[in-house]
């Protein structure tokens, strides 16, 4: 891990680079191989993969209906409690993101309207391999279902046993997921992309991932299928003050930390008795933790800076671009107005992003390596598109015709012209 004082801004550009960076021409390679693969043979790529990454075959990708019913007993009913609480939440959440229809009247007899309509066919990427995320299954289904999405259906990597983790398969259920299938990685992504005889072809792939995973769905777009957004491994920015509290800081760097060896975690802070104590504390954190030796390696190239005030701080973060934003500072509420590019950000000492990672409500499939300058985090629009509509009476057409007519003519574009002017009475 990196501890630096006060860097030169010459260096913010290189501080802010994510990590593997430098492997991306060989994931590139390998992911295009698997995508033509897969576009080739179709299931039997999709099983050879399962079988080469896992060690085991699966004997079929389809999830029966009685796997997903049997999900409940295999739980505690605190968990299962959670799951349900959750999913209220982010409910509730979502809800109220759903937009309305829109209709002008721009001119007299010209009336434009915009109707959101849902996408027909949502594939949802839940990873699986360092923790079986449902979390994410609820952050995903629960939208795409309120948003009125008519075929949901989820991928997923099964265990060395060749079965899902029944919270996922629970999940799934509780959220509305209609179909689900038992594969993982790439070939995942690319079962979505271009359909198999198991798994549906979607119009739109969502669902966080580690590299892998992102460049197959960057690899996607190129075959006519969109994606939410260029989510890759997870990353955390802290920025912490003089006041903070050391513990919370410690826990919500290494909460990123243990998603996986890509993922990286940011603190920034003035205080130089913070950047002192922190090293220790965090230490004293990872001897207590389970997935210790593997936060070891996202700790490799995670870094704590130390700059000289609140206006460098903000201006760092705004440079990172952070998939999370925590803002355990004072004078949080002041920050939260300086934030410019964010996926998602945490206001004051008591909001962990843990929170916001399972049930405040708002959602976890967010933009990471920098493409939070860009993107935004899933949220209702994400499952819609916004058809817009136009009709125009005798009178309106009348009216408009003359700007038509002009600026088509000025683009020498005359059948554009000819269309307004026959439907005038001045046409012969």
């Amino acid at each position: 891990m990196e501890i630096l004082r006060y860097p030169d801004r010459k260096e913010w550009k290189a501080l802010t680079s994510r990590a593997l960076a430098s492997q991306a021409a060989q994931v590139t390679a390998t992911v295009r191989s698997i995508m033509d693969d897969v576009a080739s043979r179709g299931d039997e790529a999709v099983m050879d993969y399962e079988e080469r990454f896992t060690g085991k075959r699966p004997a079929e990708l389809v999830v029966t209906a009685e796997e997903i019913d049997c999900a409940a007993s295999k739980l505690t009913a605190e968990l299962r409690t959670a799951i349900e609480a959750a999913a209220r939440n982010i409910a509730a959440f979502h809800r109220a993101e759903v937009p309305e229809p829109v209709e002008v009247e721009t001119t007299p007899g010209v009336l434009c309207m915009q109707r959101p309509v849902a996408i027909e066919h949502v594939g949802l990427y839940i990873p699986g391999g360092n923790s079986p995320l449902f979390s994410t299954v609820l952050m995903l289904a629960i939208p795409a279902k309120i948003a009125g999405c008519p075929h949901i259906a989820m991928c997923t990597p099964a265990g060395p046993d060749g079965t899902i983790h029944p919270a996922i398969l629970y999940a799934a259920k509780v959220a509305g997921v209609d179909h689900v299938y038992r594969t993982g990685g790439a070939q995942a992504i690319a079962a979505m992309t271009y359909g198999t005889d198991s798994v549906p072809r979607a119009d739109k792939i969502f669902g966080p991932g580690n590299r892998y995973v992102m460049e197959a769905k960057q690899q996607a777009t190129l075959c006519g299928c969109a994606i939410d957004m260029p989510a890759g491994p997870s990353e955390v920015l802290v920025i912490a003050d003089s006041e903070a509290n050391p513990l919370f800081v410690a826990t919500d760097f290494l909460s990123q930390a243990e998603h996986g060896p890509d993922s990286q975690s940011i603190l920034l802070t003035t205080s130089e008795k913070l950047l002192d104590t922190f090293p220790d504390i965090l230490d004293k954190l990872l001897s207590r933790l389970p997935r210790r030796d593997m936060m070891m390696h996202s700790l490799e190239h995670s870094r704590i800076i130390l700059l000289h005030d609140d206006a460098e701080m903000m201006e760092f973060s705004n440079l990172y671009a952070p998939e999370h934003l925590i803002l355990n500072h004072r004078d949080a509420g002041r920050l939260c107005g300086m934030v410019r590019n964010a996926g998602s950000v945490f206001v004051g000492p008591w909001s962990p992003e843990s929170a916001g990672d399972y049930a405040s409500g708002t959602n976890h499939t967010l933009p990471t390596s920098g493409y939070a300058r860009a993107y935004s985090g899933v949220n209702i629009d994400s499952f819609m598109r916004k058809i817009t509509f136009q009709r125009l009476t005798p009178e309106g057409i009348a009216s408009l015709a003359p700007t038509v007519i002009a600026m088509a003519e000025a683009e020498s574009l005359d059948a554009h012209a000819l269309a307004a002017r026959v439907r005038t009475s001045d046409y012969k």
